[in-house]
C-alpha cells in the first residue's frame, strides 16, 4: 500500500517506517525536515520525504489537500494536536483513503475513575494537550461510526527507547535523577511515591500501529491503549533503578508543597502534570482485537533508554 506518515521521523516512526518498508509498502514521510530518525536503518533509503510546515499550512487551509494529493491508501498522523487540524484532514481525505490512524495519548482520561483504565471509561481531561487529544478522539470516533470514515485511534503512554530521556522516578525528565541514584544518594519522592506512570517502548507503539493496519476489520472505529503490560508506582520504579546500580533503595518522602521546593520549577511542573494524572491503562482490548503483544515491560523499556544515555554520556556515572 501507499502509506503517508505525518511526522514519521520521530521516535515511533523510527521503528514503524522500516516495518512498513520491509512489508513491501510504499512509504512517504511528511516532515519539517529538522530531525533524522533516532536509529539508522537501510529502509530509509526507500522512503520518499516531503517537507511541510503543518502549522503554517493548517492556517492557510492547505494541509489537508497537500496530504490528499499524495494519493495515499493509508494515512498515519503522528503529530495532530488540535481538533481543527483533524477536521481539515478528515474533510480532505473523506472517501480517499482505506485507513486513517491517529496517535493520541493516555492523557485523554485526566484522572481515571478506575484502574487500569479501559477504553470505554469516561474521559475527564484537563490541560490543553489532553483536552484537545480527547476532542480529536471523540471527533474521529464520531466520523468513523456515523459516516464510515476509516479511523483508528492509538493512545501511547510515556514513550521511551534508545535516544530518548525517559520519564524518571520523580515523574519528570531530568536525567540527573539517574546520576543521583547511581551514586547511591537518597532520592526524595513526592507524597508517598504511590502515584503511577505508564511507559511504553517506541518499538511497541510502532507494533500497535502495524497490527492495527493488519487487523483493519477490528481496528476501524476503535481506540486502543498502546502501553506496557503494567504501570509503575514512583516508589517501585525508584527501587528498581537503585537495584540496577547495585544499591539498596534510599528513599525519603515529602508532601507535595515541601517536595516541590527541593527541585527546579520546571521539574516540579513536569512532575505535577504526571502525578495528577497517574496514568494506568489496560491493554486487554488491544490484545484481543489487534493482537498487540508488547515486547517490553516498563522497566525493560526504561533500562534500554538509560543504558543508551550512559553510553552517550548524557547520564554520567
Amino acid at each position: 500500500m501507499r502509506v503517508v506518515i505525518i511526522g514519521g521521523s520521530g521516535h515511533v516512526g523510527t521503528y514503524l517506517v522500516p516495518m512498513l518498508v520491509e512489508r513491501g509498502d510504499e512509504v512517504i514521510n511528511v516532515t519539517r525536515g529538522e530531525r533524522a530518525p533516532y536509529l539508522p536503518h537501510a529502509a530509509w533509503k526507500q522512503v520518499q520525504s516531503v517537507k511541510a510546515d503543518r502549522a503554517a499550512e493548517d492556517s492557510a487551509g492547505t494541509f489537508g489537500a497537500r496530504i490528499r494529493d499524495l494519493k495515499p491508501d493509508v494515512v498515519i498522523d503522528m503529530i495532530c494536536f488540535e481538533e481543527t487540524s483533524a477536521h481539515q484532514l478528515v474533510e480532505a481525505l473523506r472517501g480517499q483513503v482505506q485507513h486513517f490512524l491517529h496517535c493520541g495519548t493516555i492523557w485523554i482520561y485526566g484522572q481515571s475513575m478506575q484502574v487500569p483504565a479501559r477504553e470505554d471509561q469516561p474521559r475527564r481531561p484537563f490541560g490543553h494537550y489532553g483536552t484537545q487529544k480527547a476532542a480529536i478522539e471523540a471527533y474521529l470516533l464520531d466520523q468513523a461510526r456515523r459516516y464510515g470514515f476509516p479511523a483508528t485511534m492509538l493512545h501511547p503512554g510515556h514513550i521511551v527507547g534508545e535516544g530518548h530521556v525517559p520519564l524518571n522516578p520523580q515523574g519528570n525528565f531530568n536525567p540527573d535523577v539517574y546520576e543521583q541514584i547511581a551514586r547511591g544518594e537518597t532520592l526524595v519522592l513526592p507524597n508517598f511515591g504511590l502515584e503511577t506512570v505508564h511507559h511504553v517502548h517506541a518499538a511497541d507503539v510502532a507494533q500497535a500501529f502495524y497490527k492495527a493496519m493488519t487487523y483493519w476489520n477490528t481496528s476501524v472505529g476503535e481506540s486502543f491503549h498502546t502501553v506496557s503490560p503494567a504501570a509503575l508506582t514512583l516508589r517501585g520504579y525508584a527501587e528498581a533503578v537503585f537495584g540496577w546500580f547495585g544499591h539498596k533503595p534510599k528513599l525519603e518522602f515529602l508532601g507535595w508543597e515541601e517536595w516541590r521546593k527541593t527541585v527546579p520549577e520546571d521539574d516540579a511542573q513536569a512532575t505535577w502534570e504526571h502525578i495528577t494524572r497517574s496514568p494506568n491503562a489496560s491493554i486487554a482490548k488491544a490484545e484481543r482485537l489487534i493482537h498487540y503483544q508488547p515486547r517490553y515491560s516498563s522497566l525493560e523499556a526504561v533500562y534500554e533508554s538509560v543504558n543508551w544515555l550512559i553510553d552517550h554520556n548524557v547520564i554520567k556515572i
